[in-house]
Order: C-alpha cells, then sequence, then structure tokens
C-alpha cells in the first residue's frame, strides 16, 4: 500500500459549538454560568485539545502532507486507498469515521486522557507518529472490526461500527414485526440496538445496566455475567417491550452470529427510522413495508494498534 497523504479527522470541541450558537464567548459564558454550570471546564477542555491537535499536526506535518476533515463533512469526503487517517478525539469519532473509510488504516489519537476512556484510542499525541510511519512503511499492526449492516427490501442500506438503532424518532413507541431463529412476534416497545462487539460496552451496556438494577431490587445477590462477544458476533437486545393482546415479549435478545440474521418489517405508517453510531442525521427511514435484514457486512474496519500496548 503506497500512502500518498494523511487526512486528519476532528470534531468542534463543546466551546466552539457554543460560540456558535451565541456568537461570542461571552454570550456562552453568561448562558451557561446564569444556569449554574461550569464554564471553566468548557475552556479547559477546548484548551486541552487545541493543544494536542496542534502537536499531532506539527508532527504529521514533517512526514506526510496531510489535510483535515471536520466531522460534519465525513460522510461526503471520499477516502482512497491512499489515505493513512488519522482521527484525534472521542472514541465515537473513531466510529464515525470507520464507517466511510473504505477499509482504510486508522491511526485513532486520545487528546485528554483525564476525560476519555479511549478504548478506541490506542495512541495518543506523544507516541502516535510511530503509528503512522509504521503505517507508511506497510509494516503496521492492526486490529480488524467488522461492520454491521441493516439492508433494506429496496436496496437501501446502512453500517455501523458500534451499533444499529431500529424504531421511532422520537418518544413513542414502536411498532414493528420482528422474526428471529424461526420465530415471527409483533412488537411494541422503545426500539432495537443491535451491537458489535466493538459497541458493547457502549449503549448495549446502558440496557444491561437497566435490566441488571430492575432484577436487583426483587432478587438480593443476583449473579449476571455480561455478554461476551466475538468478532463475527452481533447482539440485538430489545428496549422496554410491551406485552398486549396484540403484541408479544417473547423475542428480547439474539446473538447474530455466522450466516444467522434477524428480521425486522415496520409497521409504523410515519417516523420510523434506522440510524448507527448515535448520529441520527445519517439514518434511513423505516415506515410501513421497509423490510430490514440485519447481519454482519462484508466491509471491515482497519484499526492501527499501538504494538506496546496489545
Amino acid at each position: 500500500m503506497s500512502v500518498e497523504y494523511a487526512i486528519i479527522v476532528k470534531n468542534k470541541t463543546r466551546l466552539e459549538t457554543l460560540i456558535e450558537r451565541f456568537n461570542t464567548k461571552a454570550q456562552a459564558r453568561f448562558y451557561i454560568e446564569r444556569l449554574g454550570g461550569n464554564f471553566k471546564d468548557y475552556e479547559q477542555e477546548h484548551e486541552i485539545f487545541q493543544t494536542s491537535f496542534l502537536a499531532l499536526q506539527t508532527k504529521l506535518s514533517k512526514s506526510i502532507k496531510n489535510k483535515v476533515v471536520e466531522r460534519a463533512f465525513v460522510p461526503s469526503y471520499i477516502f482512497t486507498q491512499q489515505n493513512l487517517i488519522v482521527v484525534i478525539g472521542q472514541d465515537g469519532l473513531v466510529a464515525n469515521t470507520a464507517k466511510y473509510a473504505k477499509g482504510s488504516p486508522i491511526v485513532a489519537v486520545n487528546p485528554d486522557k483525564q476525560r476519555y476512556d479511549g478504548v478506541l484510542l490506542p495512541f495518543d499525541v506523544s507516541d502516535f507518529m510511530e503509528g503512522v510511519e509504521k503505517v507508511i512503511a506497510n509494516s503496521f499492526t492492526y486490529k480488524t472490526i467488522r461492520f454491521a449492516e441493516a439492508k433494506l427490501n429496496d436496496g437501501q442500506r446502512l453500517l455501523a461500527f458500534n451499533d444499529l438503532f431500529i424504531g421511532a424518532s422520537s418518544h413513542v413507541s414502536a411498532r414493528y414485526k420482528i422474526s428471529f431463529n424461526s420465530t415471527t412476534e409483533e412488537h411494541s416497545s422503545s426500539g432495537l440496538i443491535v451491537s458489535t462487539k466493538a459497541g458493547s460496552t457502549g449503549w448495549l451496556s446502558s440496557i444491561f445496566n437497566m435490566a441488571y438494577g430492575v432484577a436487583g431490587m426483587f432478587e438480593k445477590n443476583i449473579k449476571l455475567k455480561r455478554p461476551k462477544l466475538n468478532d463475527n458476533d452481533l447482539l440485538f437486545a430489545v428496549r422496554e417491550p410491551f406485552q398486549s393482546i396484540k403484541t408479544q415479549t417473547g423475542i428480547t435478545a439474539g446473538l447474530i452470529r455466522g450466516q444467522n440474521h434477524l428480521t425486522v418489517e415496520s409497521l409504523m405508517p410515519a417516523g420510523g427510522v434506522i440510524f448507527s453510531d448515535g448520529i441520527e442525521k445519517d439514518f434511513l427511514q423505516f415506515n410501513s413495508g421497509a423490510v430490514a435484514t440485519i447481519h454482519l457486512a462484508e466491509e471491515t474496519a482497519t484499526l492501527v494498534i499501538n504494538g506496546r500496548n496489545k
């Protein structure tokens, strides 16, 4: 692989977003502090990120030509196999970028280790050039991550690095017919989450936290194990399923593995959606007549690993 140039993917800080909203930093400060918020935290976060970003860009420019792409433009940016992608930001930015990277290697950098967990961020500003140089030399260590795919009966499809949401666009019950392992039910729920292994510590984990907490109220010392997914597994969970004369709750969770798949048919005349990785603007309409098949995608993401911390 021949790397022609690097693409730095970043997102606006919370402070930058506030200033866009209120026109000036002073007005943003007034708004936050009037509501009792800590504006200094926004400033500190911004300063640390900008310092990390400047250091990253300075080091990178000494080795390879590069350009910056803001998160908002990632879906429309055309990545090529000659690109090396350097993501600096939160874990979610890695997930959002990977869907459009077309397999190009991603060096993910944590700009603030005191603020971000960095599950998907193996590098920081001090050592990321090691990963960059190894990619340029085509001798890098990487992890392959499988995407989840939702494919509609009209041919539209959507990939997910972490998870897919299938349900209603507002806080009303989603109505659909679900089929899994030769069983079919009609559901009324808050929608479904379908998670990859990479996303199992995110949104999916909150569903299990809720379930374990409720179960613990009624049975002391309850021992429930969190599911451990393999690289080629998907796990789905139904959020708040409601049982009635018309709707059932027999299918509440399941493991999608190998050639297995999940089928969901929309019974919603309007307002049905499928979106991925928490980006509601990047969605498929999922209204009456639409049938979604959920399974592992053929596409994968290539995440460069820090060899010293494998």
